[in-house]
């Protein structure tokens, strides 16, 4: 097999630091860039937008709130 590869797009740079992004880590360009991301995510950084929920008290529970939940 030939090592030959034609890409089809540009590569996007790294969306946290700018510098082209690699293959192995796409779309970033470093494990370290993908861990600060995954970070951001964890940490509430980024959120994504959802219904707001309902004042009239048919709102869903979390997780361990109702009392067959702490068994």
């Amino acid at each position: 097999m030939s090592n030959n590869v034609t890409r089809l797009r540009q590569p996007k740079p790294c969306p946290i630091c700018n510098k082209q992004s690699v293959q192995v880590y796409h779309p970033f360009c470093s494990a370290r860039c993908a861990d600060v991301d995954l970070n951001r995510w964890l940490n509430g950084s980024y959120v994504v937008p959802g219904k707001p929920s309902e004042e009239n008290g048919n709102e869903q529970h979390a997780y361990g709130e109702d009392e067959d939940d702490n068994i």
